[in-house]
């Protein structure tokens, strides 16, 4: 059993050991390709254009995410061809199905970038083009397996030509799959393909006048090698890969029900999203895991914490207790009756204290870490589909109907890794993580909202909080008019964009609220399932690891669909690259 995955980058511990794992298959593999070929692959990996090609690395991993295959592909955006440079697998494991598997995500990846074909190398088969008979042998299998996908050798040029001073046995053919589409080649395509590869990858032995000499002598119109009968290849997995966000639900939320009047933060918010995203075929759920509170500490405060705990421990039986006494807060005396003490630590009257809320805000922090570690483990899209949700939580007070800050746990959790950059994109302002991070120049908070003029929490989420000390121009707020329509809000969603990508983060962290909605209860904004499609493209555009935690969203009729839009937005646009 073995999974095929994309490598974007070697920050994460996961990657730096595939990275070192895919060098030893190499060097075990192609001992006499160039050295530096795979000693620059990470170097590669980070700066896309080092050698003029933005390279692309396919791992397959075994259930211990070892790397069992690798393919290495190249792609041109210019031409915008593919170029499979190199493609292995351990020595031991030749005929499981890994060449087969690694290739189909290969024309698959080829395919998502919408290139003009893919183009590789092949050593020839013949006694009178390669002396060595067991290399003969391993041309020809290789010859005949690519064949089984239409892929035909490119005739009549010079491209098997020696170098000046090279050897004339054993060189390359150069090879063309039209990924099934039957298109035919362009002279003037062919020579510019051949002069690309030629100058970016032997541009240390092979001199101007050959490169100039191979690339003129392709004649119209292009010749192709006969296509032979092709035998269907065996197939590990379907050849157009599924992709799927991971979806860590808080399965104990709906313990933490509160059945008043009025109260829209209700369990089946949660049913009504992963049902519709369930049936749509876009989340593979997997489930919650346990963590220590110690993540939790690291953004909020343990006075608080020990309070939300003991005050929900000792709550009546069945029944709520909202603030409705705010003292001013003296550190020294703060009160001691519990239900005195909540309004020193909430920002309102409406977010309850029972018994169920903080083992469901606690489990909400499991689910949010859950999907967080997805993305540590190498997964690029996870969603953390919970409730309470959590960006009104402050380091010190909750409100909001939020207890703990779950996008600011996750964030403080990568940044141990790499810089951060939370976007929030609920209607009300993510005066959380601001306040967690206002201080901080490692984690970049942005939030797009109502303006506090006129939308809660009031008090927080205006244009010149723009952070604290070393945190100072790290925290940007965009509060926008209390009637909004798509259009508008991707103006700021475009700004809120720029700034992320200047930032240049590591991870991104979307607080996802859909009460931006037309008819939510808590909002004023006209945003349709279109415009959170549109903004879902433009999130994913940015193609980050990228973790998305529910927060808002109240309208029950359009939830589903909505949510449903976002993240088919988010799948659509994401990793196309």
């Amino acid at each position: 059993m073995f999974l095929i995955r994309r490598i974007y980058e070697d920050y994460l511990p996961v990657n730096k050991r595939a990275i070192q794992e895919v060098k030893e298959i190499f060097l075990g593999h192609f001992p006499d390709a160039p050295r530096g070929d795979i000693e620059s692959l990470a170097q590669r990996l980070s700066n896309p254009f080092l050698k003029r090609f933005r390279t692309i690395l396919l791992v397959a991993e075994n259930s211990s995410q070892h790397v069992l295959g690798f393919a290495i592909l190249l792609h041109e955006p210019e031409l915008n061809f593919c170029y499979l440079d190199y493609m292995g697998s351990g020595k031991a494991l030749s005929g499981r199905g890994i060449g087969g598997a690694l290739y189909e995500h290969v024309r698959d990846q080829t395919r998502s970038l919408n290139a003009n074909g893919l183009f590789f190398e092949c050593l020839p088969a013949e006694p009178s083009e390669c002396a060595d008979p067991v290399v003969r042998k391993q041309n020809a299998a290789r010859l005949k397996f690519y064949s089984n996908y239409g892929v035909r050798k490119i005739l009549g040029t010079q491209y098997e030509s020696p170098v000046p001073g090279g050897s004339p046995d054993c060189l390359p053919h150069l090879m063309y799959d039209d990924l099934d589409s039957g298109k035919a080649l362009q002279v003037d395509f062919v020579k510019s393909l051949i002069r690309a590869i030629l100058e970016r990858k032997y541009s240390d032995i092979c001199p101007e006048s050959y490169i100039k000499m191979v690339s003129q002598s392709v004649v119209k119109p292009v010749q192709l090698s006969q296509a032979t009968d092709r035998t269907p290849a065996v197939k590990s997995h379907p050849s157009k890969t599924i992709r799927k966000i991971k979806m860590v639900i808080n399965d104990k939320h709906d313990i933490h029900h509160i059945r008043e009047r009025g109260y829209v933060e209700s369990p089946v918010r949660i049913s009504l999203i992963s049902n519709e995203l369930t049936r749509q075929g876009l989340v593979d759920s997997i489930p919650t895991k346990e963590y220590p509170l110690k993540h939790i500490l690291a953004v909020h405060d343990q006075g608080l914490v020990e309070f939300l705990e003991k005050a929900c421990l000792n709550a009546p039986a069945g029944k709520s207790v909202y603030p409705y006494v705010f003292p001013i807060r003296n550190a020294t005396r703060p009160p001691k009756d519990l239900s005195l003490r909540a309004g020193y630590y909430c920002i309102d009257t409406f977010t309850p204290i029972n018994r169920n809320a903080y083992p469901a805000a606690r489990r909400g922090v499991d689910a949010t870490m859950t999907a967080a570690d997805t993305i540590l483990a190498g997964e690029r899209l996870a969603y953390a589909l919970v409730r309470p949700p959590g960006h009104h939580a402050e380091r010190k007070s909750f409100g909001g109907f939020c207890y703990f800050c779950n996008a600011a746990v996750a964030a403080n959790y990568f940044s141990t890794i790499g810089t951060v950059a939370i976007l929030d994109i609920d209607y009300h302002h993510g005066n959380g993580q601001q306040d967690i991070f206002y201080e901080r120049s490692d984690v970049l908070t942005v939030s797009i909202h109502g303006d506090p003029e006129f939308a809660y929490p009031y008090f927080t989420g205006f244009a010149d909080e723009r952070g604290k000390d070393a945190g100072d121009g790290f925290n940007l707020n965009l509060p926008l008019p209390e009637v909004q329509e798509g259009k508008q809000f991707r103006k700021a969603l475009a700004k809120a964009l720029k700034v992320i990508k200047d930032f240049d983060p590591k991870f991104l962290v979307i607080c996802l609220g859909l009460d931006p909605a037309k008819g939510d209860p808590t909002g004023t904004w006209s945003l349709a399932a279109e415009d959170f499609k549109e903004n879902g493209r433009m999130i994913g555009a940015l193609n980050l690891p990228t973790l998305i935690v529910q927060e808002g969203g109240y309208r029950t009729r359009t939830l589903g669909v909505n949510a449903r839009n976002f993240f088919q937005g988010l799948l659509d646009h994401h990793d196309r690259t």
